[in-house]
């Protein structure tokens, strides 16, 4: 099989750029150095590239797909960078044309590709690569009744993945064990395709939790269920709910390796499970005395919150206060808010308790004539995540993706009492066709937290110290040359960043780039940046 072209640009850290080109900027606060670049020599209109970061091997892997003639067979191949982005090994692999790439994850020494067949709904190709030796495993499934797959994660050498079911009305976990090629349908996770999962898993110890939100059309209520990795056993369940007229929406545990503390922590509503009113907490560490009942449940309405509001700006924050404050002094019920947060897994803090990052976004749509829409049935019963492009249930009218607002960031301590909350206040347009974390965070060994995203104008950050005030428009522009090297981007498709090793993000994405000559390159870039 043909090799992919590459070249790699360069090696160097910002400041030795600063010093070389005079005319470069002053970096912003904090500002990252841009360690590494490579580039692949890839067309995004003929083209594709998925890119799957692996902290734990110090690894960033992805896959390709390459289209040598106009109509002829596409070329896959894996391509394993190591530290500084060095090319380690390009691995050939065979992808039928009937399947089409769908997701990828990863855990330690191994990274998953599942691929959808397009010819035959339910069949499920998956490539497992040992990123140790370079051995490439596939395995197809024929599961018949599967249909979106909403998100996977590997424990233990199998995949859970969230699928929606052919009846169009419910979803599940489908378990499928990658090495001898056995998949099942996990009974005890059977939902209604409204519901929310959430998911953590302990690799070492072979096990996964689940939270999935129930309704009975008034209220919501919370399933917990914990489930062997081997064969989906269920090993324990217990329900969380609020008594009052608060109903829970959707919740993140803590991870399961920290033994000696369990949080949940989520979003709740008021009658009803659509649109979320705060923040709630509950301490589930089982109590030294069994009979001792658990902690009540605390609730945080985003007015109680110091910064969930500053995207408004200081005049229509300081009239939105002063509103709920009469409100409650005349003994109103309080207003109702229309939000939907996309949770992010909560991240143990040094201090022993835990982060939850929380995305505000809406769905967007286009109106008007479409031309010739899909059967409405097909999509009308699929929640959110499920939604990439179709058409919802209104005639006319299109989802074209979601766009994230801010971004809610909150301290607890390890029994769920809120210390601190801040918020990024997204000031360009990020849209994503699906529903995904749109913004990463790592953590700086100070404790402090980076929030960034990339646009086709750069790396957009901020620095959160606890509730501590930071500027929402730190941005960084992408370097494609090295020192007194003058180019222009002129187009970004794809732009992507995920947490890597230590403080570090890896970059990438397709570029449309104007060298010094008037010549015109068409690359997918990995970039590397550390702060």
């Amino acid at each position: 099989m043909k090799q992919f072209s590459a070249l790699l640009l360069w090696v160097a850290p910002l400041a030795a750029w600063a010093q070389a080109t005079v005319t470069t900027p002053a970096p912003p606060p904090g500002a990252p150095a841009q360690t590494a670049r490579t580039e692949l020599l890839l067309d995004h209109s003929s083209e594709d590239a998925w890119v799957q970061a692996m902290p734990a091997d110090t690894a960033v892997v992805v896959l390709l797909r390459r289209q040598p003639k106009a109509f002829g067979k596409a070329q896959y191949a894996l391509a394993h960078y190591r530290a500084g982005l060095t090319l380690r090994r390009e691995q050939p692999v065979e992808i039928p044309d009937e399947y089409d790439v769908a997701r990828l994850c990863a855990e330690r020494g191994v990274l998953y590709a599942v691929c959808c067949s397009h010819q035959e709904p339910g069949n499920l190709l998956v490539l497992a690569y040992n990123v140790r030796d370079g051995r490439v495993h596939q395995q197809e499934f024929k599961t018949k009744k599967s249909r979106d797959i909403a998100a996977v994660r590997a424990v233990d050498g199998k995949l859970l993945a969230t699928v929606a079911l052919d009846d169009g009305q419910h979803q599940t976990v489908l378990l499928l064990d990658v090495a001898n090629g056995s998949f099942q349908f996990l009974p005890s996770l059977y939902e209604s395709i409204s519901s929310e999962f959430t998911s953590v898993a302990d690799a070492p110890a072979g096990r996964a939790e689940f939270v999935a939100s129930q309704t009975n059309g008034r209220k919501q209520r919370l399933m917990l269920k914990q489930l062997s990795a081997e064969g989906g056993e269920l090993l324990r369940s217990e329900t969380v709910q609020a008594e009052s007229e608060r109903t829970l929406i959707t919740a993140q545990l803590s991870p399961l390796q920290d033994t000696s503390a369990r949080l949940l922590a989520g979003t709740y509503g008021l009658r009803g499970p659509q649109y979320a009113q705060g923040v709630f907490t509950t301490d589930l560490t089982a109590p030294a005395n069994p009979a001792d009942p658990r902690p009540a449940l605390k609730f945080y309405d985003f007015r109680r919150l110091r910064h969930f509001f500053d995207y408004l700006g200081p005049g229509k924050e300081a009239r939105l206060r002063g509103r709920t404050a009469r409100r409650e002094a005349e003994e109103l019920s309080p207003l109702r808010w229309h939000y939907r947060l996309l949770l992010h897994e909560l991240k143990p803090r040094p201090d022993g308790g835990y982060t939850l990052v929380a995305e505000v976004y809406y769905p967007r749509y286009n109106y008007g004539s479409m031309g010739t829409a899909p059967a409405l049935s097909n999509y009308s019963n699929l929640p959110l995540p499920y939604y990439t492009g179709a058409y919802s249930n209104a005639a006319g009218r299109a989802l074209v993706g979601f766009r994230t607002t801010h971004v809610l960031v909150c301290g607890f301590d390890r029994r769920g009492s809120l210390l601190w909350d801040n918020t990024y206040v997204v000031e360009n347009e990020l849209l994503h066709d699906q529903l995904e974390e749109a913004v990463r965070t790592i953590t700086l060994p100070d404790g402090r937290l980076v929030l960034a995203y990339l646009t086709d104008e750069g790396l957009h950050y901020k620095l959160v110290n606890q509730d501590e005030a930071s500027p929402n428009n730190l941005k960084v522009e992408l370097f494609t040359a090295g020192p007194g090297v003058k180019e222009k981007v002129l187009d970004t498709y794809q732009p992507d960043i995920q947490p890597w090793t230590g403080s570090q993000y890896v970059a990438s994405g397709f570029q449309n780039i104007r060298s010094q000559n008037g010549a015109v390159r068409h690359v997918f870039f990995l970039q590397t940046l550390e702060f």
